[in-house]
């Protein structure tokens, strides 16, 4: 059955890009347009000047991979980070994850992704040439890889370790395992393999 137009093509464009975000489906995409819709000066006039302005002002860091309205970016401006600790992320959204949680005031480098061959995705489509001549300079005495415990995340830090480990970098990664405020009960097996592999001295 073909999906009848309610609405101007105008409003159908706009839902059908809505439906392009992550998280939201068709109806999703519908309530959201038709809220915006009712609420125009106080939210869609004013999404629409943001977008304006990101579209000519957000660009790519030419040093870490990040997004920003400048270039060095914020995090790569700012002196006072810990310049000896860069942190390998998958994408923009695990670094800003990071500074949430304020745990490291370090340096970053975003790769773009994660190596994954049945999708076409090789070491020449990631950020992972930049990231061996950052590491190369010297200027890093540890790197810390904080990407997914996923075969795609896993394979593609056992490449990152391959390639550094010519230079003589002290290389980490995140611990995994039982997170905070988890019960036992509720963790998958290969969490829970993973948290006894990885104990710690009490």
């Amino acid at each position: 059955m073909v999906q009848k137009s309610v609405a101007g093509p105008e409003i159908e464009r706009l839902i059908q890009l809505l439906t392009k975000l992550p998280g939201l489906g068709p109806r999703s995409a519908r309530r959201a347009a038709l809220h915006l819709i009712k609420k125009k000066e106080q939210l869609l006039v004013p999404l629409a000047d943001a977008m304006g302005v990101a579209v000519s002002e957000i660009g790519i860091c030419s040093i870490c991979g990040t997004v920003d309205t400048s270039d060095p970016c914020t995090i790569c401006a700012d002196p006072k980070r810990d310049s000896s600790v860069l942190v390998v992320v998958e994408d923009v959204a695990d670094l800003w994850a990071l500074e949430r949680a304020g745990a490291v005031k370090a340096r970053y480098h975003v790769l773009g992704g994660t190596l994954s061959p049945l999708d076409g995705v090789g070491p020449e489509d990631l950020n992972l040439t930049a990231l061996v001549d950052r590491c190369g300079s010297g200027d890093f005495s540890e790197v810390i890889l904080a990407i997914s415990a996923t075969v795609e995340g896993q394979t593609t830090a056992h490449y990152i370790m391959d390639q550094l480990s010519p230079l003589g970098v002290n290389v980490t990664k995140l611990a995994h395992g039982v997170p905070v405020g988890g019960e036992l009960d509720y963790l998958d097996e290969g969490t829970l393999a993973q948290a006894l592999k990885a104990r710690t001295q009490f």
